[in-house]
């Protein structure tokens, strides 16, 4: 994986590879951060569905004061872990491991973050078996039952174009754009 810019450009992370894990395309994740660059420096960043930590990484490198990486999959919890040491980022980053689709509250306590500025989800879209997934609606409503977005804080979710999704009160959507067939939500807390 490669950083795209800001302070670690250019810079290679080795990340886990396996079935059903698939990183942010470069275009979704240089538009995602185009949009995200008057809001970036300083936030307190939440990676949900980290993965390869590609979004929690770049956000780093772009200024991000604080990012909290949640994933299930322990091979890719301690690759995040070692590229987080590696890249020097301790004191700005963490992870842990587990389900986004069961009680977030624990969220505050592990990461020493009350709540967050932006709140990345990027669930997989299809399972192992190419079976597709609807994970977005149910993920939003765990962030939101677990008070994880600041005051006027964004939750952006990718998701595939097709899976339709129920936002929960609370939040409203200010902008989406597609790529293919990969829709970025970006919603405000209200």
């Amino acid at each position: 994986m490669k950083i795209i810019a800001g302070l670690l450009r250019g810079k290679n992370f080795p990340a886990h590879s396996e079935k059903g894990v698939k990183p942010i395309s470069g275009r979704i994740k240089q538009s995602l951060f185009d949009i995200l660059s008057p809001i970036i420096q300083g936030a307190r960043f939440l990676d949900l569905f980290a993965g390869t930590g590609a979004v929690g990484f770049e956000a780093l490198s772009r200024g991000c004061g604080f990012v909290f990486f949640v994933e299930q999959n322990k091979r890719c919890v301690r690759s995040i872990d070692e590229n987080i040491k590696s890249l020097g980022l301790s004191s700005r980053a963490k992870v842990f491991e587990g389900d986004v689709l069961d009680d977030l509250s624990w969220i505050p306590f592990r990461s020493g973050v009350e709540s967050f500025d932006i709140v990345f989800l990027g669930p997989p879209y299809r399972d192992i078996k190419n079976t597709p997934l609807s994970l977005t609606s149910k993920s939003l409503e765990r962030v939101m039952e677990a008070r994880l977005v600041s005051k006027g804080g964004l939750v952006i979710s990718q998701r595939h174009v097709k899976e339709k999704v129920d936002v929960p009160q609370g939040l409203k959507i200010v902008k989406e754009t597609k790529y293919g067939d990969t829709l970025l939500v970006f919603m405000r807390l209200i």
